[in-house]
């Protein structure tokens, strides 16, 4: 695990390191010194720690006036234990929705598993974004992750799924990204009965 590394391509014009906005502003990073670890495995030093023992992430980017953020996940997301729905809606996703952030672009393909627990927190979150028209996607989810969402039930909350899972995300620009996603998910909206 210590040789997967959070995406860099847009590195160069957002860091949260530098945004005085976001909750990693001032964070340092090494480039040798390894010293987070899941379970026993290394990780990059360039993931953030949200103070989950198995889930770590990497804010891509964040735009204010689109009010949108691109979220890079890794590890295990673990509810029945570790409370990381909970953990990341505290340490991270409470902060960018009281900087009006309402659409968030999760991008999963380095989940691992996920192991659920009660959906209170992943329900609170859609209330803090819901009356700004807001959403959540996980993008590129591995297929047993996607079964495990869906016997959770949580798919019914977010936007998930084989239209949202074989998006080579890496292609865009994080604007152009948003914006092809926001018109799918507007249209996905518009399609369900009322």
């Amino acid at each position: 695990m210590h040789d997967i590394e959070p995406f860099f391509r847009w590195i160069d014009d957002y860091n949260a390191a530098r945004d005085e906005r976001s909750p990693f502003y001032g964070n340092t990073y090494s480039e040798f010194y390894y010293g987070n670890k899941i379970y026993n495995y290394l990780i990059h030093p360039q993931w953030e720690d949200i103070g989950s023992e198995t889930l770590y992430l990497k804010v891509l980017w964040v735009d204010y006036q689109a009010r949108f953020a691109i979220i890079e996940l890794l590890g295990e997301w673990n509810d029945c234990v570790e409370d990381d729905c909970q953990t990341l809606k505290r340490n991270l996703i409470d902060k960018m929705v009281d900087q009006g952030i309402v659409h968030y672009l999760l991008i999963g393909e380095n989940i691992l598993t996920f192991h659920s627990g009660e959906d209170d927190y992943y329900r609170e979150w859609l209330e803090d974004i819901t009356d700004e028209a807001g959403w959540v996607v996980l993008i590129n989810l591995r297929d047993h992750v996607i079964q495990d969402f869906r016997e959770a039930g949580i798919h019914q909350l977010f936007f998930i799924g084989k239209d949202y899972n074989t998006l080579n995300w890496r292609l865009y620009r994080p604007a152009d990204l948003f914006q092809m996603l926001d018109e799918r998910i507007r249209g996905t909206l518009k399609a369900l009965p009322a």
